[in-house]
């Protein structure tokens, strides 16, 4: 849908901005053979790696294949089966397709660019543009290749040579970039075109049920809002005496030392049977105490 396509846009533009800064501020060619490549390729791979990651990790689908659970009363049968796991793999695609739009940006926009993979291939260019060193090793060929990304360490007789190998890199990456858009944009344009065609669903059936996922969803989250809201309300007013916000409070409580310790600290979720959680040590404190003890008339003086 639309919001899908705004906010795959915005995380693209937060990707070209954030490469832009981090390629200013941090990036420097070591210009020395065997740590170009290495330092090249962990500026082009790294980051991208953990924008895949954090894509995997921020979006809900993810937490929902991970924590969904099977109701035990359902039966498994070999078309329930079939059936899951088909939509185990529609939801994997749809996730992976929202995680990559981040880490191929960067890749896309750091190819472009071509300063990390000059300084990742310099010392790997066919050795027939150094004429105006023909007769060094292989190995201190290997030296000056490497020193070609930092001009400041380059011979003035090897300008030229710097220049050409300089040109020949930059294409190769600004072309690897075109082509890696491209190839993504027709497989994303294939996508859409598969799924619809298999879509059991109708062009305006289709938008009626994306609607009704992002209204449901949004009543949902109001929903849960408010009922944790009200639903925590009752134990916070069991252990202080009142409901907060309330401006006609006649009396408040004053917890024991021994209930302060019942709730504080730190807490996973306890089982209490089959179906029910405590949340936390005041909700586990409000079902099982009773809110006896000292009661203080608020127009009294203390």
């Amino acid at each position: 849908g639309k919001e899908v396509i705004i906010a795959n846009a915005v995380i693209a533009i937060l990707t070209i901005g954030g490469q832009q800064l981090f390629s200013f501020f941090t990036f420097s060619c070591p210009c020395h053979v065997g740590q170009n490549l290495i330092y090249g390729l962990a500026f082009l791979g790294v980051p991208a790696l953990i924008l895949l990651v954090v894509g995997y990790a921020l979006n809900n689908q993810t937490w929902r294949l991970v924590m969904g659970k099977r109701p035990h009363f359902e039966r498994v049968t070999a078309s329930n089966r079939l059936l899951k796991c088909k939509l185990v793999c529609f939801v994997l695609c749809s996730i992976t397709g929202r995680a990559l739009v981040a880490p191929v940006t960067w890749l896309a926009v750091t190819l472009i660019n071509g300063s990390y993979y000059i300084c990742a291939m310099s010392e790997y260019v066919p050795v027939y543009y150094y004429e105006a060193a023909p007769n060094v090793t292989a190995s201190e060929r290997s030296r000056i290749l490497a020193t070609f990304p930092c001009s400041q360490l380059v011979p003035p007789e090897l300008t030229r040579a710097r220049d050409e190998v300089i040109l020949l890199l930059r294409y190769q990456s600004q072309v690897a970039g075109w082509l890696l858009i491209a190839v993504v944009v027709i497989t994303v344009f294939l996508s859409y075109c598969l799924a619809s065609c298999f879509s059991p669903l109708s062009f305006l059936h289709f938008r009626y049920w994306s609607s009704y996922v992002h209204n449901e969803q949004e009543l949902f989250d109001e929903a849960t809002e408010q009922h944790s809201r009200l639903y925590a309300m009752q134990h916070v007013r069991k252990f202080f005496g009142f409901v907060p916000g309330s401006e006609n409070v006649k009396e408040i409580r004053i917890p024991s030392l021994r209930e302060w310790q019942a709730i504080s600290g730190l807490a996973f979720l306890k089982r209490v049977d089959e179906e029910h959680y405590d949340y936390s040590l005041l909700h586990d404190w409000a079902l099982k105490e009773r809110a006896s003890g000292k009661y203080l008339r608020i127009d009294e003086d203390p």
